[in-house]
């Protein structure tokens, strides 16, 4: 039996030697290399994080002491001392989330994924935790250098300094090439004092002692006033000579560091260090992305940030490889753009690579920015790019459109801005879960005025509506995809005048018009495959695909007038989605078409393969083709418009649920 199967909770560490600790940290490497290939998951930023989170564990007292994980993709060592090892589920549905869950341990605290947001977290806990009388509770956050490029966690920041009742501690996980490490006999000189001159700083007879000195010279008239700024600033100057402290001084927060991150022994110094000070300390901590794994400190793109099945040999990906995905579609179509057009600029949040603008970067290099965890800033500095004469495109993953709403809605569109919003990863994503599902966006953006929305059904759509987005230059363009592979082509049979496809009519006998099911963008597969079905069963339906969205187009509401009902089939929440927008239309144009929101369901869905989700929640042809067939019958709410022969069937024949 190895160490880690012993540790069945936080408390078994604190029963380790520091060579049996160093044990430890080997066989959670070699466990979570073998378990991860197999699952696909959060790699590289796990293995950097092991002897951090060990000590974590060590020095605080989980679940006593909130630890809070930003981003959660960094708590798979958390979930192993926390009495979870059957990774063999992973991210797959009714295992183990990939993010931290409360579901699933009473250590689990915050389970959104979304950057930046733990340090305002920790500001609400431990506040509550002083109004409650448990102001000795520790909270505690480990937070990637990346993340503090996220607005949100400076706001926090400079609430938590203003308190210094508060016993936060903030491990800031520093895997970036922003801080080299500096090398040579001076640098080892000043590294080996550090700890000491934390211990004096971190201690409570220093701050007291400053804060008498500070008060006494500042009451002691001008001179003193004088002489207490002199020497301020000479202790500031020598200070940051000696041992450099940065931003986080001038805060007002204490910092402890840098220490080496894969140090066991410096890593739990320097967190007891800050435990004893109790009050806002950071804790800064240089780490190695794939710590430990070959593969991944060779993978210069991003050290297996993410991975999916791999060779835990090699690293190299064992599954489909040779597919297409819709974000390579998308990275080449925006280079050629760019070849094309020198006013078109790309912005990126800290995923240059992931969502695709990594050729168009290399192309143009001084045409992309990367603006870091900061969609916020993205979108408005996006809005003054136009406004200077550039045409810029921003690519997002769908789920992080949500924190850049309001700058969309009022830098944006009020100012009809010539910008274009790429989303990836629109809809359901599968494996990652409740906070990484794109299924907002549809919904958020019908509120928006004047702004036009695609949804490309295959390739060669994505190519033709990005280039139709970008000769936009009055109003905000926004083109949203799935994760993934691209499937098949779906050509259509006619395109209408208006821009709208038709994709399939299927007569049933003399009708020709009982169902038009409104496909939206990859949704089509499905739309044919019920279409098919219900001819089976004698029922007629039109299949077409808008393209855009939003406006919607006039043909639209011409073909929901000529059908007994409308189907709409999207893969967003139904509330106020696509389907819910055409009805609004149809209404205004007076057609009383009944219509069927045929959507996700206003919940948090968990994880699982994207066809597990959309089958959990009734998104497959057998159901939707069931429904509709009722609904034609008129056994089913919304009712068909009855035959010229028909009679409307009596209200007492409805389903009442």
């Amino acid at each position: 039996m190895g160490l880690l199967e012993t540790i069945h909770g936080p408390q078994d560490l604190s029963k380790l030697s520091e060579a049996q600790l160093t044990t430890l940290a080997q066989e959670i490497r070699t466990f979570l290399v073998s378990n991860v290939s197999r699952t696909g998951g959060h790699l590289g930023p796990n293995l950097g994080v092991v002897e951090l989170t060990l000590g974590i564990h060590r020095i605080f007292d989980s679940p006593r002491d909130s630890i809070v994980f930003d981003t959660g993709h960094q708590s798979y060592v958390h979930k192993l001392v926390t009495g979870r090892q059957d990774f063999g589920t992973l991210r797959q549905e009714g295992g183990l989330s990939g993010y931290p869950s409360r579901a699933e341990s009473v250590h689990d605290i915050v389970e959104s994924s979304h950057a930046s947001s733990s340090l305002s977290w920790a500001d609400g806990i431990s506040r509550a935790r002083v109004l409650s009388g448990e102001g000795d509770r520790y909270t505690v956050v480990l937070v990637g250098d990346g993340a503090l490029t996220g607005g949100m966690a400076w706001e926090a920041i400079n609430n938590i300094a203003a308190d210094k009742r508060r016993r936060v501690v903030i491990v800031v996980n520093d895997n970036g090439r922003s801080y080299a490490p500096t090398i040579g006999g001076v640098a080892d000189y000043l590294a080996s004092l550090r700890p000491t001159l934390d211990t004096v700083r971190t201690h409570r007879v220093y701050e007291r002692t400053l804060d008498r000195v500070k008060n006494r010279m500042q009451n002691g008239g001008p001179i003193g006033e004088f002489s207490y700024k002199s020497l301020n600033a000479l202790k500031k100057g020598v200070k940051d000579w000696w041992a450099p402290q940065g931003l986080f001084e001038d805060l007002g927060m204490k910092y402890v560091g840098p220490v080496d991150g894969h140090d066991q022994s410096a890593v739990e110094q320097a967190l007891q260090l800050a435990k004893k000070y109790e009050g806002p300390v950071i804790v800064h901590a240089i780490t190695e992305k794939g710590h430990g794994y070959a593969p991944a400190r060779a993978h210069e793109a991003d050290q297996f940030h993410a991975v999916g099945i791999i060779d835990p040999e090699t690293g190299e990906p064992v599954d489909g490889a040779g597919s297409q995905s819709w974000t390579s579609v998308f990275a080449n179509e925006i280079a050629d753009i760019a070849d094309e057009r020198p006013d078109i600029v790309g912005i990126t949040g800290a995923m240059l690579i992931p969502v695709g603008l990594h050729r168009f970067a290399a192309r143009h290099p001084d045409r992309v920015f990367d603006v870091g965890i900061a969609e916020q800033h993205a979108v408005t500095s996006a809005a003054g790019m136009a406004y200077g004469g550039l045409h810029p495109v921003i690519a997002l993953y769908a789920t992080f459109l949500n924190r850049a709403f309001d700058q969309l809605l009022m830098d944006v569109a009020l100012h009809k801005a010539g910008v274009t919003v790429v989303l990836d990863r629109s809809g359901v994503t599968g494996p990652d879960g409740a906070s990484h599902h794109g299924m907002w966006d549809l919904a958020l953006l019908q509120a928006i005025p004047g702004l036009h929305l695609a949804a490309p059904r295959d390739a060669s759509r994505l190519r033709e509506e990005l280039r139709e987005a970008v000769s936009i230059s009055d109003a905000p363009t926004v083109v949203r995809y799935s994760k993934g592979s691209v499937g098949a082509e779906v050509d259509a049979v006619e395109r209408l005048e208006d821009g709208v496809d038709v994709l399939a009519r299927r007569p049933s006998g003399s009708r020709m018009n009982d169902v038009l099911i409104v496909s939206v963008g990859v949704m089509s597969e499905l739309a044919l495959d019920v279409s098919g079905r219900l001819g089976a069963q004698g029922i007629s339906s039109t299949v077409i695909d808008p393209r855009w969205l939003l406006p919607v187009r006039r043909s639209v509401i011409d073909l929901a007038a000529e059908h007994r009902i409308v189907i709409v089939i999207e893969d967003g929440v139904r509330a106020g989605g696509v389907g819910s927008r055409i009805r609004q239309e149809m209404r205004s144009a007076g057609v009383d078409t009944a219509l069927n929101e045929v959507g996700l369901p206003v919940e948090f869905l968990d994880h699982g393969s994207r066809g597990q989700v959309l089958e959990r929640v009734g998104l497959t042809a057998q159901q939707i083709t069931h429904d509709v067939v009722a609904q034609v019958l008129g056994t089913k709410v919304p009712v068909a418009r009855p035959l010229a022969d028909d009679h409307a069937p009596a209200t007492d024949q409805f389903p009442r649920s």
